[in-house]
């Protein structure tokens, strides 16, 4: 397997910009919970294990369920998750699979239908960050877990 390089080293300046970025939305109009189920969600989509892995601990550091953790890949078959939640997950799908007729107007208003204006624009800048990140981590390969310290995840005892 080829050595990837360390984008982070490489390219400091846009990752720092990049990461004030994705702590901005930390602020915005939607609850914690949903941006955990977005980011893993898109994660596992794209295929990300550095990323899925992440944000799996983040979410059982701040109390997710981990039931719901399971079931967030099969989100359409369970009953554990909100009309909020489902419609969340759904417009992070249309965004990370994008078509080429882009995002229908019937998915657009079912998440209309949950999200004020506000809350559906952050909804959508939280899409791009993960989907951001993920298309780095795995265009490096970087290695699910390898930054656990760095970032207090430890504590979620999933080790």
């Amino acid at each position: 397997m080829t050595q990837r390089i360390n984008y982070i080293q490489q390219s400091p300046e846009l990752f720092k910009k990049f990461l004030e970025f994705s702590n901005l939305l930390n602020e915005c109009a939607l609850e914690e919970t949903t941006r955990h189920l977005v980011s893993i969600r898109a994660s596992q989509i794209n295929g990300c294990g550095f990323c899925v892995d992440m944000h799996v601990k983040e979410a059982r550091i701040h109390g997710e369920r981990e039931l719901r953790l399971h079931h967030v890949a099969i989100w359409r078959d369970s009953t554990l998750f909100s009309a909020r939640e489902r419609a969340a997950l759904e417009w992070t799908e249309a965004l990370t699979k994008l078509s080429h007729h882009g995002v229908s107007d019937a998915i657009y208003d079912l998440v209309r239908a949950e999200f004020s204006e506000k809350e559906l624009s952050d909804l959508t800048f939280d899409v791009v960050k993960i989907n951001g990140w993920n298309r780095a981590n795995v265009a490096f390969r970087t290695v699910p877990g390898s930054a656990d310290k760095a970032f207090g995840l430890e504590k979620a005892n999933l080790a």
